[in-house]
């Protein structure tokens, strides 16, 4: 016997949860969600992060639809691990009083097929079980496709390598020595990892490998705090406009300079990555007064050698490392391997792939996309709109960080667009106001309506020059970069 649903839904993490909100918007109560997930409950990547980990923007601007936090904590508090895990665990017990949702942890999606107008599923625990489901629709919910950094293989026996991922830099064990530290790796996980060093063990000796060295996101000036958000900051619609304007598919060197001279916060004299990560001023002055030494180069090894141990780098020079250093892997979980690619669309418009291999919503994270690409599979326009989807995960391999950063923000100005004129106006605004990630929710309800209006005045005149940008983008670097068009092939 298969089990059937109205929909199913693989991965309970955020982009799960925005799709799992809208469905609950369409379903009645008397028709059936299966939420599938590998783990053991609610969380995706949160329940595989290091313990230290926090938002690096304000809580109330990470759930599922509009569902607000219970936390009771200042509005531009940055949520823990376990509170993030806390809310979304919330999240849905508050969507399972609206429909019926069946929850399957512990088992991992392995294929579906689409056979006489139903998706069937197959699904298989870790101990070997399989589940056949079948559903009218199923939306894989992958996001980001966040990875555990496992601890660098060291050549030498002298330095000791960890993980974030699995060893707790706070804890008893790094406490109960005194040798120096090495981070490898400047993005997000390598400044909260020197951000909890340093403020938990001030004149401990913490070094940085910074490889080009990463730009980040000022979080003081996209979120400031009480009545300067009436009149400070920049809502990050705003911003994106601007930066998309500017940007012509070959000049985000120049782009990413303004922005950084504008709206960024760096560590480094040089930034070679930018993720749209955000850092306040006070952490980025507590980590430059707390660092040892910031090394502008990549790690390649640390060997034996004449009796000590050596930092080798990629340019080939070295470094001498204190016997019984730590090497703490920051180096990234974003975007790691490489995955097959599939359409966000299959050609009947019955199931929905949320993934990077053909990113259609990037900001922020994988949620977005899930929210808005689920009401369209919900309304019958999946397959209608005419969506660019852009092979960001090939872009990554083949272009400096700048590019694929910048590139996004016309896709997202390119698609939304797309979406507003394809949706009744007042439909697409009720869309648009139970989007809880929606960062420009920071900002009172006036600045707020200002920024909606200047976009709904503003997107059909600026589309082609988004379309034309990504067109250029995709012909430079020779990625996937389209419409989904005939059988779901872009």
């Amino acid at each position: 016997m298969t089990d059937r649903y109205d929909a199913c839904i693989v991965g309970a993490g955020i982009s799960g949860l925005n799709a799992l909100f809208v469905a609950s918007q369409y379903l009645s109560r008397d028709q059936r969600v299966i939420l599938v997930d590998r783990r053991s409950r609610a969380g995706g990547m949160w329940m595989d992060t290091y313990d230290y980990v926090r938002l690096h923007q304000p809580h109330s601007l990470f759930t599922a639809g509009n569902i607000e936090w219970t936390l009771g904590k200042k509005p531009d508090y940055l949520a823990t691990r376990e509170e993030v895990l806390e809310h979304l665990h919330h999240c849905l017990e508050v969507i399972k009083r609206r429909i019926r949702v069946t929850e399957l942890f512990g088992y991992e999606f392995e294929n579906s097929e689409e056979l006489a107008g139903k998706v069937r599923i197959t699904c298989r625990s870790s101990e070997g079980r399989t589940m056949e489901l079948e559903a009218d629709r199923l939306i894989k919910a992958y996001g980001q496709g966040i990875e555990t950094n496992p601890p660098l293989k060291l050549s030498s026996t002298r330095a000791r390598s960890v993980s974030p991922d699995g060893f707790d830099v706070r804890g008893t064990e790094m406490r109960a020595s005194d040798e120096p530290v090495w981070i490898v790796g400047a993005g997000k996980t390598g400044m909260d990892t020197a951000h909890a060093l340093i403020s938990d063990q001030p004149g401990r000796e913490v070094n940085l490998i910074a490889g080009p060295g990463t730009l980040f996101a000022s979080r003081d000036r996209f979120f400031p705090g009480g009545v300067r958000r009436w009149r400070q900051g920049k809502p990050i619609s705003l911003l994106s406009m601007e930066m998309a304007r500017r940007f012509d598919g070959t000049n985000e060197a120049d782009v990413m300079s303004w922005f950084g001279d504008n709206y960024g916060v760096r560590l480094t004299p040089q930034t070679g990555n930018f993720l749209f990560a955000f850092l306040s001023e006070a952490e980025n002055d507590t980590i430059a007064k707390g660092l040892n030494e910031v090394v502008m180069d990549y790690f390649d090894d640390v060997v034996d050698r004449d009796g000590g141990a050596e930092l080798v780098l990629r340019s080939g020079a070295t470094m001498p490392v204190e016997p019984g250093s730590w090497v703490v892997n920051c180096t990234g979980s974003l975007m790691r391997g490489e995955h097959s690619y599939e359409p966000y669309a299959s050609a009947s418009g019955r199931v929905l792939s949320i993934q990077n291999r053909s990113a259609t919503i990037p900001f922020p994270a994988g949620g977005a996309a899930a929210y808005f690409l689920t009401h369209l599979m919900f309304l019958d326009k999946l397959t209608q709109v005419p969506l660019y989807a852009m092979d960001v995960e090939e872009l990554r391999r083949k272009a400096p960080q700048y590019v694929m950063a910048v590139g996004l923000t016309p896709l997202q100005l390119y698609n939304l667009s797309l979406m507003a004129e394809a949706i009744p106006a007042g439909q697409f605004r009720k869309i648009v106001s139970r989007n809880g990630l929606d960062f420009n929710r920071w900002y009172p309800l006036p600045r707020r309506l200002r920024a909606s209006i200047g976009f709904m005045l503003t997107h059909k005149r600026e589309r082609e020059h988004y379309r034309r940008t990504l067109d250029k983008v995709a012909e430079r670097f020779g990625v996937r970069c389209g419409p989904v068009v005939g059988a779901g092939q872009a």
